[in-house]
């Protein structure tokens, strides 16, 4: 049984540290993909403060399609280079976006939403397999620390479903 903990951190760096951690432990001996992308949602969505929606977009060759998440009901389909999520699958870099009303072309699945981190999730091959999407309601919610924390957790769910 896996059981979240709440603990006190001296920094984000630290407390990213530790969701890495985590998540390795969790992710660890598990392949399937949709298993892995629903627990790595939940575990996020219920470690970090200040979140409304943290959950994946699989590339299905053509378009990004929701996959699992933690939040309410999202956008189903996004257009490659559209949006957050689209902007970060076709330029492949994380997208920070401290205030998505100054983002041009921001697609609003939760009115609610006003922050946004998008990362792209790179197969071992170069291919898309999607993005990692996580949004605040609150203006500013993510900086550079996010940034780096989110990047280095997308390498631990990335490296639970290679090979």
């Amino acid at each position: 049984m896996f059981e979240l903990k709440s603990h006190t951190y001296a920094s984000k760096r630290e407390h990213y540290e530790d969701l890495a951690q985590q998540a390795r432990g969790l992710l660890s001996g598990e392949r399937d993909l949709i298993a892995n992308a629903a627990n790595f949602s939940a575990l996020i969505y219920h470690s970090l403060p200040e979140l409304n929606w943290a959950g994946f977009y699989l590339y299905d060759g053509h378009e990004l399609v929701v996959g699992p998440f933690q939040g309410k009901p999202a956008c189903i389909r996004i257009a490659i280079g559209r949006g957050v999520c689209g902007t970060a699958a076709q330029t492949r870099e994380t997208q920070l976006v401290r205030d998505v009303n100054a983002f041009d072309g921001h697609i609003a699945c939760d009115a609610a939403s006003q922050s946004e981190i998008v990362v792209p999730l790179i197969k071992a091959d170069g291919s898309l397999l999607g993005v990692w999407d996580v949004d605040s309601p609150l203006i500013n919610r993510f900086d550079d620390d996010d940034r780096a924390g989110m990047q280095a957790l997308c390498a631990v769910f990335m490296q639970s479903v290679r090979g």
